[in-house]
C-alpha cells in the first residue's frame, strides 16, 4: 500500500506523485484507491493531518473522511487508554483505530467488511460520509453517510441490464440485539462482534451485468459530489443516510445500518441509477482565469435556465409543476417560514417582500442554525421553505426535519438533483443555475431570487387585483437576462474601482434598504469571504441609531440608490453621510440625473423594483471578484471556507 500526501493544492500532489518511482503501465485484475481533499476541522492543514488516515503504521485500516465526529475526543481518550497511539490530530484517525480495535477483538470469528463498519459506526456521533479500505478485505471498499452527501458513479462498457441497486435491509433478529460495541466483554475489554448472518429481507445484489446478462468490467467511483466524477461517467446513484455500501469483485451491496420499520420515515427498497445532466465544458473555466468569474458571466444564461419551461412570456403564465399539487394548501398556511444560511438566507430577504405583497401571508426569515438553537415553534399549517445552493447543508437540513417532525409542510429550493434537502422534502423548485465550482455561490443566488420570486408569482395566480403587477413582473423577467449583460459590459469600470479608491482600503460599509437591504448583505459577505475586507451591509434606515458614528472622509462607503418607492427615503441617508464627509460610490440606475455632480456612480439598467437587486447585486460580485485579484487571493478557494458546508 503507497502513501502519498501533500498540504496545499491538488496539482502540489500531483507533482508528488509523479515524481515518485511508481510502475503506473501495471494493470491488476481488481484494483482500489482512495484519496479526500481534507477541509481543516480537526488540527491544522498538515501532512500528518491529511487523509486518508490509517489505523496503525502498517495501515491494516485506512480512512477517508468528510464531516465531523463530534465524539471523537471520547474515542480518543478511550482508545488511548488501551494502548492505541496517534499520529495526527483528526477526528477521522480515531474512527480508523477504532475499526481496527473491533477487528482485534475478535480474533476466531472473523465478520465481513460492511459488518465491521456497521458496529463502528453505531459508536459514531455526528455527521459523515466515509470510505474504508482493508488489508483484511483486500479489493474491498465499504462507504458509508449519515448527513454528509455521497453518490457513487458507476462505468461500464455496455449498457447495464438494470438501473437500481436493491438495499438490503437486515430482518428483526439481525437487528435484535443491540451492540454496545464498546462495553467490555471479557476482563480484557475487547468489543462485541456483530451477530453474524442476518436474515436478508431482499438478498438480490446487482452484479452490473450487461443487457445479454454477461459479467463486464466495471469501475465504481465514490464522491461527494457529481462534478468530481463527471470526466468519467455521468451515471451515478445517490446514498442515503445510514446506506452503507460495499463494493467487491465488480458487485455493489447496499446495506443499512438501521431496519426499515414503522418508526422513522419509509426509505425506498432501492437506489436508482441516474444520469447526470452535466457536461464536462461546464466544470471547467474555459476562456475565464477562475471559476468566479466564469459564474458571474454566466449568469445571462443561468437565469434562462432558471425560467426555462417555467414561465410562459407570452400568457405570463408561471407554473412550476413540483408544487403544483401542493398550491392550494400553501395559499392556506398562516405563515411562510424560511430556513437557510449564507447566500441562501440572502436570496429569502431579498423576496421576502414580494411574497408578503402577493400572498398576503407572514413571512418569518430564519438563519437555520439560530432557528434551531431557538427551538423555534413550528405548527402544523405553517409552510417551510429550505434554500441551498447544495441541498446538503447541515444546519438547513437539520432545521428541515424539525419542521418536519411538527408536521409542517417543507418546501425545497435547491440547484443539486438528487441532494438529501431535494428528497426529504414534500414538495419543491430545482433552481437549475448549473454546476457551481468556486465557493463564491453567485449563480446561485440570483437564480433562487429567480426561483422565489416565480413561486410567489404563481402563490398570486387566482388573484385578479394582483394581474397588472404580475405581468409588471414577468415582462421584467423577460428583459433581465439582456440588461445582466449590460451590467457585465461595465466590468472595465469596476476593475479600475477596485484598483483605485477601494485598494488598500480595510473597510467597508454598503448600505440600502427595502429591497436593497439584501443586495447590501449579500454584496459585503462577497467581499468578505473572497477579498477578506471586512465589510458590513448596513440597513440606511438605522443610521441615526448607530452606524452614523463610522462615517467620515476615511470610511468608504457603497450606496444603492436605484430608483423604486423609497429613493426619497435612500437619498436623504445620502445627504446623511455627505454631510459627515463621506465620499460614497453610488449604486443607482442609468437614466437618473438626481445624482450630483463629481460623485462616483455605478450605472444598472433600471427594472421593477423586486427584481433590480438582481442586477444591483452584480457589479457588487464583479466587485469583490476584481479587490481578491489585485491583492493576489485564490478566488476559487477562499481560506477556511468549504463549497458545501456539510457540518454544523
Amino acid at each position: 500500500m503507497m502513501f502519498f500526501k501533500e498540504v496545499g493544492k491538488v496539482a502540489g500532489l500531483r507533482k508528488k506523485i509523479a515524481e515518485a518511482s511508481v510502475d503506473t503501465s501495471k494493470t491488476f485484475l481488481s484494483q482500489v484507491s482512495i484519496a479526500h481533499t481534507r477541509w481543516a476541522t480537526h488540527g491544522p492543514p498538515s501532512i500528518a493531518n491529511c487523509h486518508p488516515l490509517k489505523s496503525d503504521p502498517k495501515a491494516e485500516f485506512t480512512v477517508v473522511h468528510n464531516g465531523i465526529v463530534t465524539n471523537a475526543a471520547a474515542l480518543r481518550l478511550l482508545l488511548q487508554k488501551r494502548g492505541f497511539r496517534f499520529e495526527s490530530e483528526t477526528d477521522t484517525e480515531a474512527v480508523a483505530i477504532l475499526t481496527k480495535y473491533i477487528y482485534d477483538s475478535q480474533p476466531d470469528k472473523r465478520i465481513s467488511f460492511p459488518d465491521l463498519i456497521k458496529t463502528v459506526l453505531k459508536e459514531l456521533e455526528g455527521s459523515f460520509a466515509f470510505v474504508f479500505k482493508s488489508c483484511h478485505y483486500p479489493n474491498e471498499v465499504v462507504t458509508a453517510r449519515r448527513g454528509s452527501p455521497l453518490l457513487i458513479g458507476v462505468k461500464t462498457e455496455k449498457k447495464l441490464k438494470v438501473d437500481f441497486v436493491d438495499v438490503e435491509f437486515a430482518g428483526p433478529e439481525g437487528d435484535a440485539k443491540s451492540l454496545d460495541a464498546l462495553a467490555p466483554t471479557s476482563p480484557g475489554g475487547l468489543l462485541a462482534p456483530p451477530s453474524a448472518g442476518p436474515n436478508l429481507l431482499r438478498t438480490q445484489s446487482r452484479a452490473f451485468m450487461s443487457e445479454d446478462g454477461m459479467p463486464q468490467p466495471i469501475e465504481f467511483f465514490v464522491a461527494s459530489d457529481a462534478s468530481a466524477i463527471i470526466e468519467h461517467t455521468k451515471r451515478v446513484l445517490y446514498l442515503e443516510d445510514d446506506d452503507i455500501a460495499h463494493i467487491a469483485e465488480g458487485e455493489l451491496h447496499i446495506h443499512r445500518l438501521r431496519r426499515n420499520d414503522g418508526d422513522g420515515p419509509q426509505v425506498a427498497t432501492h437506489r436508482m441509477i441516474e444520469t447526470l445532466e452535466i457536461e464536462l465544458a461546464e466544470i471547467m473555466k474555459g476562456k475565464f482565469d477562475h471559476f468566479m468569474q466564469k459564474e458571474i458571466y454566466e449568469q445571462p444564461e443561468s437565469v434562462v435556465n432558471t425560467m426555462r419551461g417555467r414561465v410562459n412570456f407570452d400568457q405570463n403564465v408561471i407554473t412550476l409543476g413540483g408544487l403544483r399539487a401542493y398550491l392550494p394548501i400553501i395559499r392556506r398556511g398562516r405563515r411562510i417560514v424560511f430556513c437557510a444560511c449564507g447566500t441562501s438566507y440572502h436570496s429569502a430577504i431579498a423576496t421576502r417582500a414580494i411574497f408578503e405583497e402577493l400572498t398576503e401571508i407572514p413571512v418569518s426569515v430564519e438563519l437555520a442554525s439560530d432557528f434551531l438553537d431557538r427551538k423555534t415553534p413550528i405548527f402544523r399549517d405553517d409552510v417551510c421553505v429550505f434554500v441551498s445552493q447544495s441541498g446538503e447543508t447541515a444546519d438547513t437540513i437539520l432545521a428541515l426535519r424539525y419542521c418536519l417532525e411538527r408536521g409542517a409542510l417543507c418546501v425545497g429550493i435547491v440547484n443539486t438533483v438528487g441532494s438529501t434537502i431535494s428528497r426529504e422534502t414534500h414538495c419543491g423548485v430545482h433552481i437549475n443555475a448549473g454546476p457551481e465550482i468556486g465557493v463564491a455561490s453567485t449563480k446561485a443566488y440570483t437564480s433562487q431570487y429567480i426561483a422565489l420570486l416565480m413561486v410567489a408569482l404563481q402563490l398570486s395566480e387566482d388573484r385578479l387585483s394582483l394581474m397588472n403587477r404580475r405581468t409588471q413582473i414577468i415582462e421584467g423577467l423577460h428583459a433581465l437576462p439582456g440588461q445582466i449583460r449590460k451590467v457585465l459590459d461595465n466590468d472595465k469600470s469596476l476593475q479600475d474601482l477596485a484598483t483605485g479608491v477601494l485598494a488598500n482600503q480595510r473597510s467597508l460599509l454598503l448600505m440600502g434598504r427595502g429591497y436593497q437591504y439584501a443586495t447590501c448583505l449579500e454584496g459585503a459577505l462577497k467581499i468578505k469571504e473572497i477579498s477578506y475586507m471586512h465589510s458590513e451591509g448596513i440597513l440606511a434606515g438605522e443610521l441615526k441609531h448607530g452606524p452614523l458614528a463610522l462615517i467620515d472622509e476615511n470610511m468608504p462607503v457603497i450606496i444603492i440608490m436605484t430608483q423604486d418607492s423609497l429613493y426619497p427615503k435612500v437619498q436623504s441617508a445620502f445627504s446623511q453621510i455627505t454631510a459627515r464627509k463621506a465620499q460614497p460610490i453610488v449604486v443607482c440606475n442609468e437614466n437618473d440625473d438626481a445624482i450630483p455632480k463629481g460623485v462616483k456612480t455605478i450605472r444598472v439598467p433600471k427594472t421593477v423594483d423586486c427584481l433590480q437587486g438582481i442586477l444591483n447585486i452584480i457589479p457588487l460580485q464583479l466587485l469583490s471578484y476584481h479587490l481578491a485579484v489585485r491583492n493576489g487571493f485564490d478566488v476559487d478557494f477562499p481560506r477556511n471556507l468549504a463549497k458545501s458546508v456539510t457540518t454544523e
